[in-house]
């Protein structure tokens, strides 16, 4: 799964990704960053785990090869990366039901 089109809605602080299959997601900014994949946030187990953190601003999307995007946000935070397969498993819609936070 690839996203055909990733947008930043800052007034609405939301990332929407439109995917390949024609499935539609949107993340609100919170709901992101407390789900950061990185070591710092999720440790070193297979666990996954929701971080309480201050609230910050989405600052900037880069595409990281053809599997992921990195997010960098307001608070300084710039280390995780996140891959479509992830951001696909937290998509939280009726049809994916995504991680509970």
């Amino acid at each position: 799964m690839n996203p055909t089109e990733v947008r930043r809605g800052a007034s609405d602080r939301v990332m929407r990704i439109v995917w390949d299959d024609g499935h539609q997601s949107e993340y609100p900014w919170a709901y992101l960053r407390g789900w950061c994949p990185c070591a710092g946030c999720q440790g070193h187990g297979n666990e996954k785990r929701y971080v309480h953190a201050p609230a910050s601003d989405l600052a900037s999307i880069s595409v990281v090869g053809n599997y992921a995007l990195s997010i960098a946000w307001s608070d300084g935070h710039n280390t995780g990366i996140y891959s479509y397969r992830y951001l696909r498993e937290l998509c939280h819609c009726g049809a994916c039901g995504g991680i509970a936070d």
